[in-house]
This record gives structure tokens, sequence and C-alpha cells, in this order.
């Protein structure tokens, strides 16, 4: 019998499963946990899922993110230098809990020193449905696929446009939740535009598993949301949140967060009716 069979269902995995009936992708958004303050992420996650986002992602902040562009990297180091600590992240998990379903990002020295057990037990006991894990690979995980297993808590790797059919089948296998598909090979970071190679890397995880992907990296509009909607199940964004509050002084301007607020919670109702129109 296999793990995922025995898991029990997390709020992730309930509200993807609704947002599949519904016929639309699922939005789930990510700020970083202590940027401008503690209190000050959870209140501007808050304002994202006043605006419509389905999950959130909290970021757990670390000195050397390999995978994070300079958005989230000024917020993060921001977090750090004000003191934020492991323990502040499930305090952020445990307040956001009841309102939506939470993932933590993290990369994995972060856990790995924290101790992998303890950090699962309370990410759980937090409310917490899962971990992504980006510079983890499943074969490399083996502490962490015991940990998962034993609260119960999603496990979502990452897969890249140059990952092959036989490592995109393995990876899928040892997820839970739901697949990353990062969409570009580089940073973090609001774009443009959508790398069209998105589309063929969910198309080629279709081949292998019936497992939920959802796309991030480069994600910043409601058209760009339809458009990844469109072959999704769901769409991930976190500079363009990141940069709203960046871009409104929170954390030096006494108004900069109540400013910022605002302008995550817009953006949040223009991506929920981005994902609402792209259906498929």
């Amino acid at each position: 019998m296999s793990t995922d069979s025995i898991a029990p269902v997390t709020p992730l995995q309930a509200v993807l499963a609704k947002a599949r009936i519904e016929n639309r992708a699922a939005l789930i958004g990510y700020l970083p946990a202590g940027f401008p303050t503690v209190d000050g992420a959870i209140a501007a996650m808050r304002a994202m899922i006043e605006g419509g986002v389905d999950a959130v992602e909290v970021g757990l902040p670390y000195s050397d993110p390999v995978m994070d562009g300079p958005v989230i990297q000024a917020a993060a180091d921001q977090a750090l230098a004000a003191g934020t600590t492991t323990p502040d992240v499930f305090r952020t998990v445990r307040e956001i809990a009841p309102l939506a379903p939470v993932v933590v990002m993290t990369y994995w020295n972060p856990v790995e020193r924290y101790g992998v057990e303890r950090f699962a037990a309370e990410l759980a006991a937090a409310g917490g449905s899962g971990l992504i894990t980006p510079d983890l690979t499943p074969d490399e995980a083996a502490p962490w696929l015991a940990a998962s297993d034993q609260e119960g808590l999603d496990r979502i790797f990452l897969v890249a446009p140059s990952s092959t059919r036989i490592r995109l089948r393995y990876t899928a296998e040892h997820c839970r939740g739901f697949i990353y598909a990062a969409s570009t090979m580089g940073v973090t970071g609001a774009r443009e535009q959508v790398s069209s190679r998105a589309a063929e890397l969910v198309a080629r995880l279709r081949e292998v598993t019936d497992k939920p992907v959802c796309v991030g990296l480069g994600v910043s509009t409601g058209a760009q949301a339809a458009e990844v909607a469109a072959y999704a199940d769901g769409v991930i964004v976190g500079s363009a949140f990141v940069r709203r509050l960046l871009d409104a002084g929170a954390g030096t301007d006494p108004h900069g967060l109540e400013a910022g607020c605002a302008a995550i919670r817009d953006l949040a109702r223009e991506l929920a009716e981005g994902v609402r129109k792209g259906t498929h």
C-alpha cells in the first residue's frame, strides 16, 4: 500500500480538489515570514486571503537563497536582520492556517539544523499542510519522506523544463499535495511573460502522473494567471506580492504596511479573477 493511500487528506489537497471540481486552477500566494515584521507578514497574508488566494505559501527566510530573485531576497534579508526565527514561521502558520491552507517553502539546511522530525511535528501542530523544498530531491530525502509520512504532511518537490521523463515520474511518485513545475530555469521573479516551456513541462507531467501540477516562477498579472490556469492545476505567485510590500515602504514607512496590504489585496483579486477566466 502506498503512503498516499493511507495519508489523511490535508487542507491543501482539499482546496486543490475543490478547484478541480470548479474547473479552475487554484491560486497560491507566497510571502516570506517576518517581513516587514512577523505581525506585518501575517497581516499581509490575511490580505492575500481576503483578495482571493486559495492557499498561502509561507517562506522561511534563509541566508543563501539560491533560487530566489532580488525581490524575495530583499524581503528575506530584512526578515533575517529583524531576527525572524523558525518558531516565528510556525507562529505565522498557526495564525494563517484557520483561514486558508498553508505550506512552508524552505531550503533544506534550516530543516536539518532544526531537526527533521521536530520540524515536521511542529509544522503539523501549527496546522501546516506540508513543505515545499526547492533544493531537496526525493532521492536525498529519506528522513523527510519518513517524517512527512509520520505527521501526514504534504511534500512538494520541484521539476524543471530540463527534467527527464524518468526524473519527472520519480519526482511525481514522491510528491504529495502537488508537483511544483518551475516554468523557467532561472531564479524567481515577475516577468513580462511566462515561459512557453511551462505548458510543455505540465504536458510532460500529465503523461506520467495524475497528481495536481502547480506552476510557479514568473506570474505577476491576471492575464498571466489566466494563461497558466488554462493548463495547470495551480498558479503560484510570489515576487509580485512581495514587490507590493516593498514598493509601499513596508518596514520603513509608518503607513507602508497598510498601503502594502491594500495593494496585495488588490493584486490577489486580479489574480483570482484571472485563474477563473483560465478554466481548463
